[in-house]
């Protein structure tokens, strides 16, 4: 059984905060093999959606309003766990963030950097690609919108 959490900086504890960098970290840093500046400053603006299961956080994402990281509300750094993905947590965490940022922020559009290979799992769950693909920290990225 999973349990998903929206918080604030603010609300975050001590541990919680470790655990979300270290996941990240994870998967962002040593499993994709790519080097990047993942504390940006950015988290003390974001609402974080964490997803449980018992005491671990095995999924995360972090959510923006309007004009703090893109022009419209959005979505970042989506993480699972890589001993959780199997279990489908992607599209449950995704849903709790849409829903997050429709019921928080009021805001029904939502702008994602979507890694490309990542493409149909988000057109799943309402995303449509714009533009052309880019390379982000080295990775190939699209923005996708949900209206």
């Amino acid at each position: 059984m999973v349990s998903v959490f929206v918080k604030s900086f603010e609300e975050l504890s001590k541990l919680e905060l470790y655990k979300i960098l270290r996941l990240r970290a994870e998967v962002f840093i040593v499993e994709q093999d790519c080097v990047y500046q993942d504390v940006d400053d950015k988290d003390q603006k974001a609402l974080h959606v964490l997803l449980k299961k018992s005491e671990d956080i095995i999924g995360y994402t972090r959510l923006f309003w309007p004009g703090d990281y893109f022009k419209e509300a959005s979505i970042g750094r989506v993480v699972i766990s890589k001993e959780e993905r199997h279990n489908n947590y992607g599209s449950q965490l995704m849903k709790a963030s849409i829903l997050a940022v429709s019921e928080k922020m009021k805001e029904k559009k939502i702008k994602i950097s979507a890694q490309t290979y990542l493409k149909k799992f988000y057109n799943n769950l309402d995303f449509l690609e714009s533009g052309k693909e880019y390379l982000e920290d080295g990775i190939p990225h699209i923005a996708m919108f949900k209206e």
